[in-house]
């Protein structure tokens, strides 16, 4: 299914080493690509967003706020390019692969071990039967530390659950998270 659209671009193999752009040699990452029993997907380095405290606020899903999410920077060094997390907070990002669901599939997204073990809490919802788009995907760090979460690399995985065609898919109902693009997609009444 892959193969036929399900997941662009896709990484037919499990990715743990590439090349770095300025020399040939390999630079280790957080594996994506195709794993065991799911695929790992990458973040995007179009977007990332910090949710700040601005007093008199309050984060309301019917009326959603803008001025509650601030843009972060992409920041490059030799171990890759990172957006920065800061403590006890929360972002949105968005996956750089775009998912074209079949209306037999249902997906499920955790969050990767790797930045578990760092405080990272990747809380994502389903992609459902015949839902279309770019993940946008949340993270909370629950650690006491800033934590660097990476670019172009894999920061959760997909489990993808098959049964028979559901009687009305995500396309069907016209759900209002349908065609997302490589950007933040905030929340919607």
């Amino acid at each position: 299914m892959a193969l036929k659209g399900m997941i662009s671009p896709f990484e037919p193999s499990l990715i743990r080493e590439t090349k770095s752009n300025d020399t040939s040699h390999l630079r280790s990452v957080i594996s994506y690509g195709l794993s065991s029993y799911g695929y790992d997907i990458r973040l995007s380095s179009v977007e990332f967003r910090i949710f700040r405290h601005i007093p008199g606020t309050v984060v309301d899903p019917k009326n959603f706020n803008q001025q509650n999410l601030e843009p972060t920077s992409l920041h490059t060094d030799a171990s890759g390019n990172y957006f920065i997390l800061p403590a006890h907070s929360y972002g949105l990002g968005v996956a750089l692969e775009k998912l074209e669901v079949p209306e037999n599939i249902t997906v499920i997204c955790i969050g990767k071990s790797t930045y578990a073990r760092c405080g990272i809490i990747a809380n994502l919802t389903p992609a459902e039967a015949a839902w279309r788009g770019h993940l946008t995907l949340e993270f909370s760090n629950s650690s006491s530390a800033d934590c660097r979460i990476y670019a172009n690399e894999g920061v959760v995985q997909l489990l993808f659950l098959e049964g028979e065609p559901c009687a009305i898919s995500y396309e069907a109902r016209q759900g209002k998270y349908q065609d997302q693009p490589e950007n933040v997609t905030l929340a919607k009444v």
